[in-house]
């Protein structure tokens, strides 16, 4: 929150290495150090006891809500996109494009604030329309266990190359939005990640293959993430008391919408 930005474009789960190899954005590039492995790490070691009545968060990702009595930080306001018309019943995600129309209101809305723009891909689930296995569906019936968890047991069996693949298409995706978003911003703006994500690497200290992200396994794979500067002139910022915020969401819904999300 030091750091000199007006807008923070979030990724979730892109790792450094991914990002460069397939980022077109113009900008001044760098590898900084995420202070965790997971959303929720990085939520706590960011936001945990603050007050950032000067920040309007956008967030696709329901583990903010899930943990914010934890987090205990006071933002101008929340504006959670995964509830409702924000998410997507076919993909069980919330698409990028969706989440740049709520960023372009809320830019439009709180034009003195500084705004947090946190999309979930490419983080799972895949939105490649042509895959077959596991289609909309993380977790199998029939263990209760997690995509990441069926690769890393084998018993879901698919090439780490076909699993890249995918997980290159989802940072296109999403990096299409951004590009369109960062078109229509004033003022400075940064495009980062929360963390990482292991793709059959093997983890540290137990040299086993890891898949997903799990957190506490600080990987160079799960923590470093890009640091996009893409310039701009800073806008002038002012802190205002929180705004009113409609908490009224059911526990039920948030599980779920995590879930198909790959938390568990």
């Amino acid at each position: 929150m030091e750091s000199e930005w007006d807008n923070l474009l979030l990724l979730d789960a892109c790792r450094y290495d991914m990002f460069q190899n397939h980022n077109e954005l113009e900008g001044n590039l760098k590898k900084i150090e995420s202070m965790g492995s997971s959303t929720t790490e990085f939520l706590i070691g960011n936001f945990s006891d603050r007050v950032l009545h000067d920040t309007v968060y956008v967030t696709a990702n329901p583990q903010y809500y899930r943990h914010k009595d934890t987090i205990n930080c006071e933002f101008h306001n929340v504006i959670h996109v995964w509830k409702d018309d924000g998410w997507d019943s076919e993909y069980q995600t919330v698409l990028p494009e969706t989440v740049t129309e709520y960023a372009r209101h809320a830019a439009s809305e709180y034009n003195k604030k500084r705004l947090i723009v946190h999309y979930i891909q490419p983080h799972y689930p895949f939105l490649d329309s042509e895959v077959k296995f596991d289609k909309g569906q993380l977790y199998d019936p029939n263990n209760n266990k997690s995509f990441w968890a069926g690769l890393m047991t084998g018993k879901l069996s698919v090439k780490k190359s076909r699993i890249w693949e995918l997980y290159e298409n989802n940072l296109e995706h999403v990096l299409d939005s951004i590009r369109d978003l960062a078109d229509t911003l004033d003022g400075r703006t940064v495009v980062t990640s929360d963390h990482g994500n292991m793709v059959g690497e093997r983890s540290f200290p137990i040299p086993i293959r890891e898949w997903g992200h799990p957190r506490g396994t600080h990987t160079r794979q799960l923590v470093e993430v890009p640091w996009l500067d893409l310039g701009g002139n800073n806008r002038k910022i002012v802190p205002d008391p929180p705004a009113n915020q409609v908490d009224d969401q059911s526990t039920e819904v948030v599980t779920d919408r995590l879930e198909s999300l790959g938390y568990k």
